[in-house]
């Protein structure tokens, strides 16, 4: 239903509206600034650095960058420490090295432990990658190298996953150890690629490289990159497209928040949903600036509130 908003102009949800802005500002982007120093967190397993309204949360583990309960909680410490800071509109996962973004669970770990710590292990990783989830900001998988087991359970709870082209492969290949993929994989994968689908990957275990990946959807965008450094270079400028000024960076994430909470809601209670984020859209900074420059026939500056 069409609504008119001060200007006198109907805005309308219909893709057909002739009054919907069709101007891009990703070849108006603004230049974005270098990442800062990276911090080795207190486990020394996850490296955060931030800088142009991003941060870089770095696994950091050779040679494989095998996770293990030291890496989740430095991964649970970065994950909130970018959700407080105002000023990060966008975090980007990243594998330390060439060759992986991250193999999985650390399969020496897990050989010493208990069935008791490993059922708490779990349990504390899907928290984590739950509050990656959860946090109202977009959070964008940079895929380079392998991306396996646990690996691509983390990585599908990105919003995006981004890969270096033929650069790795991709799967979860728990079966072949006698388990299932118990960070989230069953369930992620699934709402993903389709129940049959999920099933026939998870139980025949095969990895599959990233062109397979992205056809079944697993994969949004593949770039060229000549290294792991020129493929996070070429990363964090995609994505600083959707930081401010270039884009609203808080109707970003709560796009974000509204697809991510409201998929498995009942459509009635996702729309409620939906209603109460775009209200608060509705006053904020953003949707002014916004709404003013589409009257006013000028590219849009937007702050980010």
């Amino acid at each position: 239903m069409p609504s008119t908003l001060g200007s006198g102009r109907a805005l309308s949800c219909s893709p057909a509206d002739p009054v919907i802005p069709t101007r891009t500002a990703v070849s108006t982007m603004t230049e974005r600034a270098p990442l800062g120093s990276a911090e080795l967190l207190s486990n020394g397993k996850v490296s955060y650095a931030t800088g142009g309204g991003m941060a870089v949360l770095t696994l950091t583990n050779p040679p494989a960058n095998g996770y293990s309960y030291e890496m989740m909680r430095d991964l649970d410490e970065a994950v909130l420490r970018a959700r407080m800071d105002e000023d990060v509109q966008v975090i980007v996962l990243a594998g330390e090295g060439e060759k992986f973004f991250c193999a999985g669970a650390d399969i020496s770990m897990l050989g010493a432990v208990t069935p008791t710590f490993k059922y708490a292990f779990c349990l504390h990783a899907n928290e984590t990658l739950l509050r990656l989830e959860h946090t109202p900001k977009l959070v964008i998988a940079a895929l380079g190298g392998h991306c396996v087991g646990g690996g691509l359970e983390v990585a599908l709870a990105a919003d995006m996953r981004w890969s270096r082209k033929g650069s790795g492969k991709c799967g979860l290949p728990e079966v072949n150890l006698g388990v299932l993929p118990g960070t989230g994989g069953t369930q992620r994968l699934a709402r993903k690629v389709g129940a049959s689908k999920a099933i026939e990957l998870m139980a025949t275990g095969r990895n599959f490289d990233y062109d397979e990946a992205e056809r079944l959807g697993l994969v949004d965008r593949q770039i060229e990159a000549a290294d792991d450094a020129a493929f996070l270079d070429a990363v964090l400028d995609a994505a600083y497209e959707f930081c401010a000024p270039n884009k609203a960076s808080m109707s970003v994430g709560l796009i974000k928040r509204a697809v991510q909470t409201g998929i498995d809601l009942p459509l009635e209670s996702g729309l409620a949903l939906e209603r109460e984020l775009q209200q608060r859209l509705f006053t904020s900074a953003d949707a002014k600036e916004g709404i003013a420059a589409f009257t006013e026939k000028r590219k849009p500056k937007f702050s980010g509130s």
